[in-house]
């Protein structure tokens, strides 16, 4: 008989385990009891069950109690009623599963023998109530220390299981957010300005105007193909392409651009890593620095890939928004550095070892 009563539903099965309590009649029904006995009998055997099932479903201080109750009936009645020899071993069932460890189950389920041994020598009980009581509780209450154990280890597995679910899902959501940050702030703003020029273009020169609609149109056919390639996570950058992509962005905004970018051997990890960087860099000028002049460089260094934006623009000690915290997040994990200075327009440094491992978590 293996129940589990804390926290625990094994649905029909507890219902056939309730064979046992048969016992508990067969010593009516050879003694021809009158009515007072079978009175008694259902009153004991209507107790149980509420007990029995109570154990099962309470919490473990209630589970306790219900197992404490169980004891005294079997005690109650076992000078009466031999049959009274399976509430000891129902006891002797449901303690592994109430205690925490294994030595309190051993301990315990032998209490439980103890007190079978007690009540025979106190009411000189005959065989028939002490040996299925000590036989069955110590076998049944032993053999259930190990279910127990195997539980409580499938529980905290299970446990530990939905907690890196949790942790994993709390990291998906993250990396969207981050990725979406990412990929709508630049390319709105990118719709932003073309849409600006478009609108100052349309009298003077609408040929011109007309193409940067057009571009209008293809960013932002980009910026949904983006959006979608970011919620599958499939989504890679070129950096060469990021590149091209920034300095006709700051162009458009009247930015002059210096670049300079050298050849690195970088993993597909850290080329996305310095692409998206670039990018929301990038983002940052053209929104907030309202500069002239703008460089950008991409170097190696003493094993490092050194990457530095500098803008003439307003600078400024502003709080480190969700932009440079996400930069931060993901350079950090190429185990990397950033670092920037509003003393004079704004310089972002970042730096991080180039033969960082492929493995990084960084998406």
């Amino acid at each position: 008989m293996n129940c589990t009563p804390i926290k625990r539903d094994y649905g029909w099965a507890k219902f056939i385990w309730l064979a046992y309590l048969g016992f508990f009649f067969i010593h009516p029904v050879e003694s021809h009891a009158g009515w007072a006995g079978w009175l008694a009998t259902i009153v004991g055997a209507a107790v149980f069950l509420f007990l029995y099932f109570g154990i099962f479903h309470w919490k473990r201080q209630w589970g306790v109690a219900g197992l404490i109750c169980l004891l005294l009936l079997g005690i109650g009645y076992a000078p009466f009623n031999h049959g009274a020899a399976t509430f000891f071993v129902y006891a002797a069932s449901f303690i592994p599963f109430l205690v925490e460890t294994e030595l309190a189950g051993i301990l315990l389920v032998a209490g439980v023998g103890l007190l079978v041994g007690l009540e025979t020598w106190v009411f000189h009980l005959p065989a028939d109530f002490w040996f299925p009581a000590l036989a069955f509780g110590l076998l049944v209450g032993v053999s259930n220390i190990y279910f127990a154990q195997r539980d409580r280890a499938h529980a905290t597995l299970r446990m530990a299981r939905e907690e890196v679910e949790h942790l994993a899902k709390v990291a998906e959501r993250e990396r969207i957010a981050r990725d979406l940050h990412d990929v709508l702030g630049h390319t709105l703003s990118v719709i932003i300005l073309k849409s600006e020029l478009a609108g100052k273009l349309i009298d003077r020169d609408p040929e011109r105007a007309k193409a940067e609609i057009a571009d209008v149109e293809q960013t932002s056919r980009q910026a949904l193909a983006e959006v979608r390639s970011t919620i599958r996570g499939y989504r890679g950058h070129s950096l060469e392409a990021e590149l091209k992509h920034a300095r006709a962005t700051l162009e458009t905004a009247g930015v002059t651009v210096a670049s300079d970018a050298a050849e690195l051997t970088l993993t597909p990890v850290q080329e996305s890593v310095v692409a998206l960087v670039v990018r929301e860099a990038v983002t940052n000028v053209v929104r907030h620095a309202n500069a002239r002049h703008c460089s950008l460089r991409i170097v190696p260094v003493n094993g490092n890939c050194r990457i530095e934006i500098q803008d003439d623009g307003r600078g400024g000690d502003e709080a480190e928004g969700n932009g440079l915290r996400g930069m931060r997040e993901r350079i950090e994990a190429l185990q990397g550095t950033i670092s920037r200075d509003t003393r004079s327009g704004t310089r972002l440094t970042i730096e991080f070892p180039i033969a960082a491992a492929n493995s990084s978590g960084v998406h």
